[in-house]
């Protein structure tokens, strides 16, 4: 509902306006948009067909002028506005939040009442007559004109939160005693107060939110869940309702239920964070389901071709599904596999090798050469789409003392090298034939899934 916007037709008219009306003064533009100095303050909507756009327009340029901090300005804006439309109440409410940005909250209060006889249901003038009447003193008066605020306009989540908020003064005391008590780790004790708090005020969503915190710090995840889960279903538009109940399934492991109630806190409160947390979580999620012999991978001394086959065929998913698949693929000993999916998928893609008498060996160990020549047949694919990645790989001239241009291995080798995808020994060395241990193939395909520019899975 709050807003802080240039809108340059609009602001056009308004200037064509001023200039040919008498009854108005020299219009003038506020500075360049930044920050808005009242981002509470909730905007006088105009509802459709009240008045002809230029004292919409008018109306606009007083709240721009408002947010730029200048309500001496907003108020010139909106008052000529009211001058050519007497019932244009927006301005009305206009002209009480700059009074209330001028501290006069009993001038504020005056112009919401003019505003609320045009319209009784207007919410921006309910939500700021509440504000000034709040400011007066008169508590119960401003908790009713924020209830009629958010019933005129359940979307106006903020207000929701101030209503929580005055419905609950009277047992602040309780509430700041149970989280004084919860900061210094008596959590018995806050548990306490906040359900003495909840027996007296039992449709509050903040306290049975703030109850449900308490819990899972105690380690009561079931409770803790129930009266969080009560909290989203009292007020379903606040993501940290949700965003509780996402840290509570993520204490008892259950990552899907844990990344969904994130999502839904997400798409109430955008965050960044919040969305790095939904990834990790689904990555545990689909960890959690894939067989022993793959999340032992990392921690394993060597690797099979089976379990690198399937950790390729995990994190590089995407390019897998952009390379040139080969369907004549014939494999003889993979029937019955844990890894038989990924086994084909990375055959067909040409990303490992099929030997020549049609086995795949999925239980032999990956030495350092298979590895270099798995990755160098991904970076050959990755390289497709990407020049400088191309040209690394053609100026690529490896200089390993035991693997000499001519050899067979020698591309792959300096592929993988030149691109950051494996490294040498401390002496130089390639060591074709040392096993790969768990962390290094999973190094290795982290570096290929950073240069091919997708997510890991």
């Amino acid at each position: 509902m709050n807003r802080f916007r240039v809108w340059p037709a609009i602001v056009v008219l308004a200037l064509g306006l001023g200039a040919g009306c008498s009854t108005n003064p020299k219009v003038t533009l506020p500075p360049a948009a930044g920050a808005p100095h009242f981002p509470d303050y909730v905007f006088p909507v105009v509802p459709a067909k009240l008045a002809p756009p230029g004292i919409d327009a008018l109306h606009e340029l007083g709240w721009q002028w408002l947010q730029a901090g200048d309500p001496k300005a907003a108020e010139r804006n909106f008052t000529a506005a009211l001058r050519q439309a007497p019932g244009f109440y927006p301005s009305e409410a206009g002209l009480g939040y700059a009074a209330l940005a001028r501290k006069d909250y009993k001038e504020a209060a005056t112009h919401f009442e003019r505003a609320l006889t045009a319209n009784p249901a207007y919410a921006p003038a309910l939500a700021g007559r509440g504000e000034a009447l709040l400011t007066l003193g008169q508590r119960e008066q401003a908790l009713s004109s924020f209830e009629s605020a958010v019933a005129a306009d359940p979307q106006l989540s903020s207000i929701r939160s101030r209503i929580e908020v005055l419905r609950f003064r009277g047992l602040q005391d309780d509430v700041d005693a149970a989280r004084k008590a919860a900061e210094a780790g008596r959590l018995e004790e806050a548990r306490v107060m906040y359900e003495r708090t909840l027996a007296a005020s039992p449709d509050s969503p903040f306290l049975y939110r703030e109850l449900a915190i308490v819990e899972r710090r105690e380690g009561n995840l079931a409770g803790a869940l129930e009266h969080a889960q009560k909290a989203a279903t009292l007020n379903p538009t606040e993501s940290r309702n949700f965003m509780a109940i996402g840290e509570i399934y993520e204490a008892q492991s259950e990552y899907v239920k844990a990344a969904d109630a994130y999502a839904t806190a997400a798409a109430l409160e955008p965050s960044d964070a919040t969305d790095a947390k939904i990834e990790d979580l689904r990555a545990k999620a689909a960890f959690a389901t894939m067989p022993a012999e793959y999340k032992s991978i990392e921690s394993s001394p060597t690797v099979t071709r089976a379990q690198l086959a399937a950790l390729i065929g995990v994190r590089l998913d995407d390019l897998l599904k952009r390379a040139p698949r080969s369907n004549s693929v014939v494999i003889t000993d993979t029937r019955g596999s844990w890894a038989a999916p990924w086994i084909l998928s990375v055959a067909r893609s040409g990303l490992m090798e099929v030997y020549p008498n049609h086995t795949f060996q999925p239980n032999a160990t990956v030495r350092r050469g298979d590895l270099a020549q798995s990755a160098s047949n991904a970076l050959t694919m990755i390289a497709a789409g990407n020049p400088r990645l191309a040209a690394t790989l053609r100026n690529a001239r490896g200089k390993f003392p035991d693997v000499p241009p001519g050899h067979l291995s020698y591309q792959a080798a300096s592929f993988a090298v030149e691109s950051g995808v494996m490294s040498t020994t401390a002496d130089g060395t390639f060591q074709l034939s040392r096993p790969v241990t768990g962390q290094e193939a999973v190094a290795a395909v982290g570096k290929l899934i950073e240069l091919s520019g997708h997510q890991a899975r």
